[in-house]
């Protein structure tokens, strides 16, 4: 049975779900009736409730999954379980890790960090706006985390104050004005990821970190599309998770000499493009230039 101050998740019979800290003298209120917590405690995980209006309600004990789709309020958009799980994993992040979050949003992101850091771990994240972080906290105390996490509030473009992070996660409107930042605050080596939603983003992102100390660089968008749970009639949901941002992922990675920068393929390649848009870039000026000289003389 559940015990005082543990998560449970209700599950209606039309697959509604209430994810709520036990309190065995709490009620739920739903629309199809009242559930007292005490006959919660009597079925315990995996049992059944019946509300006064005789519905009967699922008990089970909630995933990470469960408490970033139901558990968490929100009052921006948050990242979804396709993205986190991802993240978590390419990040390498696990029990005992020293994570930054750049912003907090919602917190949907900054829970998964706590659970998944443990005791041993550290996760610092950052919002700019007060309300946020705010939320962010209450969230983190919902689902009864956030012992190991530490808030900042404030702009990152004037850096982070640590600077030997395992990891790090940027979500900002600009990513491209912060690599520089986001390289000096993690350990040489360390894998981060960048979100942005649209392309140009992408691509101004990818051009900044030409000139930053990464490499490894990837580019990834992640979709979900479900299949309706039926032998006979074995087919895709109508609907399905498509596009919900880019992840952009690199390790930071320090010059083997001084002024000199370690490149493989890809970032020989990036270089050659990045000189041949300077090479462009000149021409056309230089163009330009003689033309506005021809007209002066003919003037």
């Amino acid at each position: 049975m559940p015990n005082p101050g543990q998560l449970v998740m209700l599950i209606s019979p039309k697959g509604k779900r209430y994810v709520r800290v036990f309190d065995p003298k709490d009620q739920l209120h739903c629309n199809e009736g009242v559930i007292e917590m005490s006959a919660i405690a009597e079925a315990g995980y995996g049992g059944i409730a019946i509300t006064h209006m005789n519905k009967a309600f699922r008990i089970v004990r909630p995933t990470m999954y469960d408490l970033i789709k139901y558990g968490i309020k929100r009052q921006t958009q948050i990242l979804y379980p396709k993205e986190i799980g991802y993240i978590l994993v390419k990040l390498g992040i696990g029990s005992g890790s020293r994570v930054i979050e750049a912003g907090s949003g919602s917190g949907g992101l900054t829970v998964a960090l706590s659970h998944v850091t443990g005791e041993t771990g550290k996760v610092y994240t950052y919002e700019r706006r007060p309300e946020f972080a705010a939320l962010v906290r209450k969230n983190l105390d919902r689902c009864g985390l956030g012992k190991n996490v530490e808030q900042f509030e404030g702009d990152v473009i004037e850096g982070f104050e640590q600077d030997d992070a395992d990891a790090l996660f940027l979500d900002v409107r600009d990513p491209w004005n912060h690599v520089h930042n986001v390289a000096n605050a993690v350990r040489p080596g360390a894998p981060v990821c960048f979100l942005a939603p649209v392309t140009n983003q992408v691509s101004r992102l990818l051009e900044a970190m030409e000139t930053a100390p990464f490499d490894d660089i990837e580019v990834v968008e992640i979709l979900v599309r479900r299949w309706k749970p039926i032998p006979d009639r074995l087919r895709p949901e109508d609907r399905m998770v498509a596009h919900t941002g880019f992840l952009i992922f690199a390790r930071q990675q320090d010059p083997l000499e001084p002024g000199q920068r370690a490149m493989g393929t890809r970032e020989r390649k990036q270089e050659a493009a990045r000189r041949e848009r300077e090479a462009q870039r000149a021409a056309k000026e230089a163009k330009e230039a003689k033309e506005t000289e021809a007209q002066d003389g003919e003037e």
